[in-house]
């Protein structure tokens, strides 16, 4: 049995590791790329309302992790997105998405436990209660599971085909206004 656990910053910091095997193990990424990506992780940590879930198993193994923040000015992904929202949809449809959000940085599962709604439960719980008035997240621009299932709990698309900065890979900005439909909440 899995169950979702919420950690502070502190406990996120010092289980860096874990969550950056868990990242690995998901999305295979250059193993060039990983000592930057824990930093960027790392410094997720000091940003307002910041929230974890571990996803573990009855022995205390973590199988996934999730977290996001309060987006705000000056952070980098919030400040890129919400220029190009704004260049692309104007400036009170940027305001209406990204004014209030919490900003979702990373939901990964671990291989072996995909499938198993761990994703489902994770999202839903790190949005759960927030008094933020959206969430906001980015994913790659491709038929994934992740990209069903956020359109699955309510994520519409805000931006797709977009390009990061120095990046190449195209990813969707989608959006969803809180709390989550009901119907979007896990069962049980």
């Amino acid at each position: 049995m899995i169950g979702l656990r919420r950690i502070g910053p502190d406990e996120f910091t010092a289980r860096l590791d874990v969550v950056l095997d868990i990242y690995t193990a998901a999305m295979r990424p250059p193993a060039d790329q990983l000592t930057g990506r824990k930093a960027i992780m790392g410094n997720h940590a000091v940003h307002p309302g910041f929230t974890c879930l571990f996803a573990e198993r009855a022995d205390g193994t973590p199988v996934g992790a999730a977290y996001g923040f309060h987006g705000a000015p000056g952070q980098w992904w919030h400040d890129v997105v919400r220029r190009a929202m704004t260049e692309r949809n104007g400036a009170e449809s940027a305001n209406g998405w990204f004014g209030d959000a919490l900003e979702i940085a990373e939901v990964h599962v671990h291989p072996d436990h995909q499938g198993e709604g761990i994703g489902r439960a994770m999202v839903t719980g790190l949005c759960e209660g927030r008094p933020e008035r959206t969430a906001v997240l980015s994913t790659r621009d491709q038929a994934t599971a992740a990209r069903h299932l956020y359109r699955s709990i309510g994520f519409a698309d805000l931006l797709t085909r977009f390009v990061f900065p120095g990046g190449y890979e195209r990813y969707a900005i989608v959006g969803a206004v809180l709390p989550l439909a009901p119907a979007s909440r896990p069962r049980g």
